[in-house]
């Protein structure tokens, strides 16, 4: 099990299986992270991986519709598009 922490949300720590996708986690676990669509489409979920960014799939077309790429650089992905293959700590 990996660990996702969503430090906007008080630094809640949560278990998820290898490849969970990040949206899909927060919604399970109540992390908090903000939503509209789910799908790629709105760009609300936009959120930054403060920590462990290597530990993040890669970077998706819908991604690059939404963020620029400075923001990418920066660490910020979209949660409905982000797999997670080990422990990253987000906020938005």
């Amino acid at each position: 099990m990996i660990q996702i922490t969503f430090l906007t949300n008080g630094n809640k720590c949560v278990s998820a299986p290898a490849n969970s996708n990040l949206l899909r986690v927060s919604l399970r676990e109540k992390g908090g992270i903000p939503f509209k669509c789910g799908g790629g489409l709105c760009g609300t979920c936009k959120c930054r991986v403060e920590q462990g960014i290597e530990n993040t799939d890669a970077v998706k077309d819908k991604e690059r519709r939404h963020l620029s790429a400075a923001e990418i650089a920066a660490g910020y992905r979209m949660a409905c598009q982000t797999f997670v293959n080990g422990d990253v700590g987000i906020s938005w």
